[in-house]
């Protein structure tokens, strides 16, 4: 009888962390969220140190999901999209200049590994709040009492998602010349700014 519970809830669990991955991994494949992880990868170059602060920062959303669950619907919309708005036109600004400030080869050696994963880190903890994947989490958290198998489904497709935005950053560089990349990049920037600044003013 304890055996057949417990196997029960194995796949109870099991479906939650499936159903948490599919529709998390499905809802932030085209999000802002991937395409800032492919600039922040041709900005610095150096992918494995964008991941691991893109990681990271979706780790602490994540947790907060599940842990605060429909509380996160509640942030204030307006002032958190209006702060994701002021941090990508930054971004779009510096990926312009960068060609006149920065020489080439040095710009990832410049900041390093630990300050490349703490700016990725920084702009995507900022930009995720309030998210819809966030809210997918917790509302899968809340209705299937699975919190730590939803979180871990959850994760493991952000993190996934990351990879692959992280992955195409690195293979456009190998393909496009850096000065053009940048170039692109900072217009996507602009376009997340503008974006979120709508976000913002809709409320």
């Amino acid at each position: 009888m304890t055996g057949a519970i417990a196997a029960a809830s194995g796949d109870t669990a099991t479906a939650a962390a499936l159903a948490a991955f599919v529709a998390v991994f499905l809802a932030e494949l085209p999000d802002k969220t991937m395409m800032a992880t492919l600039v922040l990868t041709t900005r610095f170059r150096r992918p494995f140190a964008v991941w691991c602060g893109v990681a990271a920062a979706f780790a602490v959303h994540v947790t907060l999901a599940v842990l605060l669950g429909k509380l996160i619907s509640r942030l204030p919309t307006r002032p958190v999209s209006a702060a994701v708005a002021v941090l990508f036109a930054v971004g779009a600004v510096m990926l312009w200049r960068a060609d006149d400030e920065e020489d080439e080869e040095d710009v990832g050696e410049a900041h390093g590994f630990g300050g490349i994963a703490l700016r990725s880190f920084g702009l995507i903890l900022v930009a995720e709040f309030g998210d819809l994947t966030q809210l997918t989490t917790a509302g899968l958290a809340a209705s299937t009492g699975q919190a730590l198998a939803v979180a871990l489904g959850a994760l493991l497709a952000l993190w996934t998602v990351a990879a692959i935005g992280a992955t195409a950053g690195q293979q456009l560089l190998r393909w496009l010349p850096v000065h053009l990349v940048r170039r692109v990049a900072a217009v996507i920037f602009g376009l997340l700014a503008l974006w979120s600044a709508v976000e913002a003013v809709r409320g």
